[in-house]
């Protein structure tokens, strides 16, 4: 794709391109305002396979292609190529989802020389996020140069939170250094609190639940608490990543098992957590299938999962004093009612059940978020 073209025709509407990456994925929306135009998606990024589909504002699909990406750049490259004879206008603004600003970028904000040495800075906290996003904020830039490019934060909408929340219990001079509880999968709980608008009430706990998962407890629309540490790392168990461990088990692998820092950092988020428990598989899908089918490994990994989902409201409700709304979202959360009835089975001393009135599914809306953020900008 190199030397790719990327323009489009002069500007008939007021574009914003929203871009959402991920680790082999990479969503992408052109939106007029709040008025999407276009939606799209590259999956299985990497040497083989891969997929691009994508829909327009009325859910119908415009595109779909079989493809190889091997970089998120690439497969960025293919997608406005793809959206030129689509979207009419050069984007005005450029929202990117950006994982995690370290301690000096946590509030949304258009990105400047400033920005970018900083979120260079930081790479450390988001080995695996970071690099990435830098990367495909300088090819956006270089594709749209009159465009204004937007840092969106995910660590944003938790900056707020009490500090005997944010704090980890170490001597305050780590914390000064932003060794600290950041809290994510902020754009996905701003666009829950947005779209559930005067029905929010006052004590309620969002469940983002996908390949990374996390929960947050909301006080009067606010963040008060969430599962997820300093890292996304941390937190309930997921796809691939271990969530909470006794930091002993973590001592152990360095000295007993000899684990170099790199490997430690590959097993936590590649190799833990559902993949961990069930053999090598983390796809909710298929666990719950193997499941069905009687495999102890797959019933394992999903029991745990969603135990550790459980266990983690009901400590919300005790912070809380109570629950009056429990939120699914994300992939798992809004598309898999046996997770939510096995998450619930045993909240019923709460009045939550899966398909009771203080429950609800509903799909994460991070592009619209990152649009409406960008608006403010524009």
């Amino acid at each position: 794709m190199a030397g790719l073209d990327m323009t489009m025709p002069p500007n008939s509407r007021q574009v914003i391109l929203t871009i959402n990456s991920g680790s082999s994925s990479l969503k992408i929306g052109f939106f007029d305002g709040e008025t999407e135009l276009l939606s799209g998606a590259a999956e299985g990024i990497g040497p083989t396979g891969g997929r691009l589909h994508f829909v327009d504002g009325g859910g119908q699909v415009i595109a779909k292609e079989q493809d190889s990406f091997t970089s998120q750049e690439e497969a960025l490259s293919r997608v406005i190529e793809v959206s030129r004879g689509h979207v009419k206008g050069t984007p005005i603004a450029v929202g990117h989802r950006i994982v995690h600003g370290g301690p000096e970028l946590q509030e949304h904000q258009p990105i400047t020389p400033a920005v970018l040495a900083k979120l260079a800075a930081a790479e450390h906290f988001a080995p695996l996020h970071l690099p990435q996003a830098l990367r495909l904020i300088r090819q956006t830039q270089q594709a749209f140069p009159e465009a204004r490019q937007i840092a969106c934060f995910d660590t944003a909408f938790h900056r707020n939170m009490p500090e005997a929340s944010r704090r980890l219990p170490l001597p305050v001079g780590f914390d000064l250094r932003g060794v600290r509880r950041y809290g994510f999968h902020g754009l996905s709980y701003e666009s829950l609190v947005h779209r559930l608008g005067r029905g929010l009430p006052e004590r309620a706990i969002l469940a983002h639940l996908g390949s990374g998962s996390s929960l947050c407890a909301l006080r009067n629309r606010t963040s008060i608490d969430t599962t997820m540490g300093m890292t996304p790392t941390g937190g309930i168990i997921m796809g691939t990543r271990s969530g909470d461990l006794d930091p002993g088990v973590l001592l152990f692998l360095l000295r007993a098992e000899k684990l170099s820092i790199d490997d430690l950092e590959e097993l936590l988020n590649h190799r833990a957590g559902l993949a961990g428990l069930s053999g090598g598989k983390s796809d909710m899908q298929q666990l719950l299938a193997l499941r069905t089918a009687g495999d102890p490994r797959a019933d394992l990994a999903v029991t745990a999962y969603c135990n550790s989902i459980r266990k983690a409201v009901g400590a919300y409700a005790a912070l809380l004093g109570g629950v009056d709304l429990l939120v699914f979202t994300g992939g798992i959360g809004a598309h898999s009612q046996e997770i939510r009835s096995l998450v619930c089975a045993e909240l019923g001393f709460l009045g939550l059940s899966g398909d009771g009135e203080k429950v609800k599914a509903l799909p994460a809306e991070e592009e619209f978020q990152i649009a409406r953020i960008c608006g403010r900008w524009v």
